[in-house]
């Protein structure tokens, strides 16, 4: 009778053990399946967010396009003391220079390090250093960790490195701070 029972408990164990591995097997064929659905939804997420950013961004074109082309429009656009219509038209401008590069990284078209390149071109206009100080205030009341203020902190230290440079070669002063010093 000993024999029969240790038999029985043997295949009862045995069994016991299959469910189990199989139980664990379907479990991370479920949660592969769910992290991959979970990286489908941020593709999509992210997707979404560049479209949206980037119609965002063609309503501000076509915003200031029309500033641009009407001085009277173009004073309600831009709220800065300037000195003439055409220093409102090129703060303008430089405005649509700035917002565009910072377009390309939020929807992914630059990286951090490319956006630092882009930006260190723009940097190198005195209209848009010009056009960068006298906005000062503006960038003032955005959230400090903001993408928007992280990238105006970059441009800020650009213009610092471009100052102390004791070189023609533009081109090579500075580095892109790192991505997660900013955040």
């Amino acid at each position: 009778m000993v024999t029969r029972k240790l038999g029985i408990w043997r295949f009862g164990a045995t069994a016991g053990f299959a469910f189990t591995a199989g139980a664990l097997v379907a479990l991370a064929a479920h949660h592969r399946r769910y992290a991959e659905l979970q990286l489908r939804v941020a593709m999509v997420e992210r997707t979404e967010r560049q479209a949206v950013l980037t119609e965002q961004q063609r309503l501000q074109f076509s915003l200031l396009c029309k500033a641009m082309d009407d001085a009277d429009l173009a004073a309600v656009y831009s709220t800065v003391v300037v000195d003439s219509p055409t220093q409102r038209r090129q703060y303008l401008f430089a405005h649509g220079m700035y917002t565009n590069a910072l377009l390309a990284y939020r929807t992914g078209v630059v990286n951090w390090e490319e956006l630092h390149g882009h930006l260190r071109v723009i940097c190198m206009n005195a209209i848009f250093r010009e056009y960068w100080r006298t906005h000062t205030d503006h960038r003032a009341s955005l959230r400090g960790d903001s993408e928007e203020a992280r990238v105006g902190r970059m441009v800020d230290g650009i213009i610092q490195d471009l100052d102390e440079a004791d070189t023609d070669e533009w081109w090579v002063v500075g580095e892109p701070p790192a991505e997660e010093e900013q955040r």
